[in-house]
């Protein structure tokens, strides 16, 4: 992607911790049928230079005869996003040179994928991934709660994708290009809509 200097995250601290708190990968693959694109909540696993991600998907859905068919996909995981009011800035009342822009935190993730269909594999992932999410709701959820022979018919219907990552790319625009009263008049705005993990993010990166 587009990466100006100013912008661009390197720490893999900081990408990991970006896709595990916004899991819902868009999955893109360029095979046979051409581009196909498909949101699917993904696991990061620490194995490999740069970490491994796994997912499950439907089997009906053709993006996973592409999976078996490429070298290659990219997962796009989306951040913490918001517009930016020229009227934020201190820069418009001083001489008006300013422009709306957008700010945003996301990660791309390439690697080579492996479709798994093996039924203990997928019954690890659906539970792994369902242990994460209901974890901390006072009654949490768990695959086991649901009828044995219910639960071995939906894994049926899916397959695994393994994803070991080849190359990985933050970018975390976050006003960095700007002056700081410019900046801090962003981290008020974002605060006053109850953006409070972007004005966060813009003081984070601005030292603000």
């Amino acid at each position: 992607m587009y990466q100006p200097p100013h912008f661009r995250e390197g720490s893999r601290a900081a990408q990991h911790a970006l896709i595990r708190a916004h899991p819902l990968g868009l999955l893109v693959t360029a095979g046979p049928a051409g581009l196909l694109a498909n949101p699917i909540p993904f696991l990061l696993d620490e194995a490999g230079p740069h970490g491994t991600l796994r997912a499950h998907l439907a089997r009906a859905n053709p993006q996973g005869q592409e999976l078996a068919a490429v070298a290659e996909c990219l997962i796009v995981f989306q951040g913490p996003q918001g517009y930016v009011t020229p009227g934020w800035y201190a820069s418009k009342r001083e001489h008006g040179r300013v422009v709306p822009t957008w700010n945003y935190a996301t990660v791309h993730a390439w690697g080579r994928p492996r479709v798994i269909d093996d039924p203990a594999w997928l019954g690890r992932q659906v539970a792994d991934l369902t242990a994460l999410r209901e974890g901390s709701r006072a009654e949490p959820w768990a695959v086991s709660d649901a009828p044995e022979p219910f639960v071995a018919g939906q894994l049926r219907a899916l397959v695994g994708v393994e994803i070991p990552i080849t190359r990985i790319e933050g970018k975390w625009k976050m006003s960095q290009n700007r002056p700081e009263a410019d900046r801090h008049g962003v981290i008020a705005g974002f605060r006053a809509e109850g953006a409070s993990d972007l004005a966060g993010l813009v003081a984070e990166r601005s030292n603000a």
